[in-house]
């Protein structure tokens, strides 16, 4: 099972859990991208209850996470010891997301909600200080306008870097590495 996993203010409807989401059904692997709650304590227990619930059922779990679904990949794949795939993911949220005004609306589907500085301040108890450089592969753009992609790959000097010039925080063009993923997810 891989579980792509949102970023921050976005949903498991969002372009690219839609655009893995196709490309892996035409692949026959399982996928799903849940749409998880802002509040990080009970998006993380939503992603800990699938994962164990596929592990229980003797599944093959990985993760892909983009921008703060990273950050909950790195803390995941640590606990679980899964391979993961971040994208232009957040290295240091609770200061990136301390700035972001509150009420905040959701990307996807317009929707408000409060983010406060317990919120943010919550995500420190989950940051990992040390990797297991093996179950990461990063794809990074430098033109991350919302974070500086060199701090992830400071953290992943020893994984599997892609460091593309140019894009966006949303990482453009990510069908060209479609093919990538699926060889890094399927490597043992």
């Amino acid at each position: 099972m891989i579980i792509y996993i949102h970023g921050f203010a976005s949903s498991g409807q969002g372009t690219k859990a839609r655009l893995f989401r196709e490309y892996f059904k035409t692949q026959g692997a399982a996928f799903i991208a849940p749409s998880l709650s802002t509040i990080p304590f009970l998006a993380l227990d939503t992603l800990e209850q699938l994962i164990e619930s596929y592990l229980n059922l003797n599944q093959k779990v990985s993760l892909m996470g983009s921008s703060l679904g990273g950050f909950y990949s790195i803390y995941l794949s640590r606990k679980y010891n899964l391979k993961a795939v971040l994208i232009n993911p957040s290295i240091f949220p609770y200061d990136t997301l301390s700035k972001v005004p509150s009420p905040m609306t959701n990307f996807y589907d317009g929707a408000s909600f409060e983010w406060k500085e317990e919120h943010y301040e919550a995500l420190r108890k989950y940051e990992v200080a040390e990797v297991n450089a093996e179950n990461y592969m990063l794809l990074l753009q430098t033109g991350d306008e919302s974070l500086d992609y060199k701090h992830a790959a400071q953290k992943f000097s020893d994984a599997t870097l892609d460091i593309e010039e140019g894009g966006s925080h949303s990482y453009e063009g990510i069908e060209r590495q479609f093919k990538n993923v699926k060889k890094f997810l399927r490597s043992e």
